[in-house]
């Protein structure tokens, strides 16, 4: 326990995470009379929360949102089950590729060929994957809680004056009374990211699990830490201006498996102005107080370089997003002016997918057909701007 103690007081050095004069007790909950100083005991609140979160989505999602996408008509059903085999079953748990090494000594040990092999192995990793209504659920409920939480961020922070004016994140920190609506604000915010952090091991497991469960633990871990550290002025607009662009994202998402081809156009170039308004405008704005201003206010200590380094961090991922979701948009551009463009979500498996074993052409030839869909809007926006 003293080891504990010991390790805990060295991680938590006022000379690294405060300005310098200042310590815990200073900024302590009920040291000072006019100030409302952040508690970081109020960081366990999110928690509960984030169950009552996750049950309101099973609930909207299973009575509201999955009959208006089966009144659109979109599918519920996943591709044919392959014939159970307690060998491959075994060997597909424990690899999430097939290589031929492999294939070769499952023929061996199995009276089936490569192709039955591949042909099983295609089956049961379409087993794994959502349907496209429970997908459509998912961004729709998604799309209805970044709408929630950036019209509510816009009414915490309208009267606030660091929306108007970020310097004043600066001045008299770390001594800034922190308010009960965004005291809300962020509860809700963390709550949301633990409630998909939780929720990530009931829904289908994805390709990207650990890097989307890594993605909002570090989320957790910044936003808990600027609570810890009293900046809760700049985390409210960093939150604030990551909201908007995830609105229209997921707009465009489900409408593409809604089948509403042109609004989902229409949305995604909306989503892709509003990226670089966003994120390429507003947030290296706050990056460039953080660095530049805040220096000139406030004196400079460790956790300083440390939240820019990280903020910087995702500035440069920001760039890095944007240059795929122009490629999207380019791509897209090229696909409407093609004739019979094929708009067909990638991640739909039917059992005419099994078809490919076998390709044949309108005149017989067994000359595989050339995909036309691999610059489809649809299929662009499923794959290269996934949770952004």
């Amino acid at each position: 326990m003293e080891i504990l103690t010991k390790l805990s007081n060295a991680f938590w050095n006022e000379d690294v995470w405060l300005p310098p004069n200042v310590t815990w007790k200073d900024i302590e909950p009920g040291s000072s009379e006019d100030i409302v100083y952040a508690d970081y005991r109020h960081l366990l609140w999110p928690i509960p929360i984030s169950f009552l979160i996750i049950f309101l989505r099973i609930a909207v999602e299973n009575y509201w949102i999955m009959p208006i996408g089966r009144s659109l008509g979109i599918k519920s059903t996943k591709a044919k089950a392959p014939i159970p085999n307690k060998t491959l079953e075994i060997t597909y748990s424990k690899m999430s590729k097939l290589n031929h090494k492999t294939i070769v000594n499952l023929t061996k040990q199995l009276d089936l060929t490569e192709r039955q092999i591949e042909r099983w192995w295609r089956r049961r990793k379409a087993q794994d994957k959502p349907t496209t209504l429970k997908k459509f659920c998912e961004n729709v409920w998604r799309c209805m809680y970044y709408t929630y939480s950036f019209i509510f961020g816009i009414i915490v922070m309208w009267d606030k004056s660091w929306l108007w004016d970020i310097k004043q994140c600066w001045y008299s920190y770390p001594h800034q009374s922190i308010h009960n609506d965004v005291w809300w604000y962020y509860m809700i915010s963390m709550a949301f990211y633990w409630s998909l952090t939780f929720s990530q091991f009931l829904d289908n497991k994805r390709k990207d699990f650990w890097q989307m469960f890594i993605h909002h633990v570090l989320t957790l871990v910044l936003i808990s830490l600027s609570w810890m550290c009293n900046l809760h002025r700049v985390g409210s607009l960093v939150l604030i201006v990551h909201d908007f662009a995830d609105i229209l994202l997921e707009a465009a998402k489900f409408l593409k498996y809604a089948n509403l081809q042109k609004a989902c156009d229409i949305i995604f170039g909306l989503f892709t102005i509003s990226w670089i308004v966003t994120r390429l405008g507003l947030f290296p704005r706050i990056i460039y107080s953080s660095t530049v201003e805040a220096p000139q206010i406030l004196p400079m200590y460790p956790v300083y370089y440390i939240f820019n380094s990280l903020l910087i961090m995702l500035l440069v991922l920001h760039f890095i997003w944007t240059y795929m979701i122009l490629q999207v948009v380019v791509q897209t551009i090229k696909a409407g002016q093609m004739e019979g463009d094929v708009r067909s979500s990638s991640d739909e498996v039917s059992d005419s997918s099994e078809n490919r074993d076998k390709p044949v052409l309108q005149n017989g030839s067994t000359t595989p057909l050339k995909e036309n869909n691999k610059s489809s809007p649809s299929r662009l926006i499923s794959n290269n701007t996934e949770d952004y």
